[in-house]
């Protein structure tokens, strides 16, 4: 899998399970491509599947750890960072737009690290309708104990100092860069 050079500006697509397009994130400037791709974005453009768009409130450092079946969203807000978690396949590249698909469950951690998992009921529901195979269910289940594991641990993203060194990062390439001049993928 071929990844994009920090600096670049990518778009990120989340899918369902039966391949319909689920949400879109504009751009997200890659800030590192090792054995995690870490991003960063602030004010993008989100489109939904039904079409309806929205702009992110406050600036974000994203998280997608190669075989991973989760991916993490930390929300730098004023009273501190906020953490979405989605439960999805590994990423991948399709066409230069990093992909995944979501698998319905999220985990919300709070600055204090409380979390709480979302989206149990959308969980069983799709996993119904769509026949979720018993080998993706495993692997989602797996990746909600590893991600609660590091949350519990502060480990991974959600280490100390791990979200401000890498919004340092993210500013240090903005400054004197008008954003929407980057290079895309």
């Amino acid at each position: 899998m071929k990844v994009p050079r920090p600096g670049t500006v990518i778009t990120i697509e989340s899918y369902k399970h039966d391949g319909t397009r689920h949400r879109t994130w504009d751009k997200t400037l890659v800030l590192h491509n090792g054995r995690r791709l870490i991003g960063g974005n602030d004010r993008v453009l989100v489109t939904e599947a039904d079409g309806r768009q929205w702009i992110t409130r406050e600036p974000a450092i994203c998280t997608f750890t190669r075989g991973d079946w989760f991916n993490t969203i930390a929300m730098l807000r004023e009273d501190g960072v906020y953490y979405y978690c989605n439960l999805g396949s590994p990423f991948r590249w399709k066409n230069g737009v990093l992909t995944y698909i979501d698998y319905d469950l999220d985990v919300k951690v709070y600055p204090d690290f409380t979390y709480v998992v979302l989206d149990e009921d959308e969980f069983e529901e799709n996993r119904r309708r769509m026949g979720y195979p018993d080998a993706v269910v495993r692997h989602v289940y797996q990746g909600l104990r590893r991600l609660k594991q590091l949350i519990h641990h502060r480990k991974g993203p959600f280490q100390p100092g791990y979200v401000e060194k890498w919004f340092a990062r993210y500013l240090a390439h903005l400054s004197g860069v008008d954003r929407d001049s980057l290079p895309r993928t």
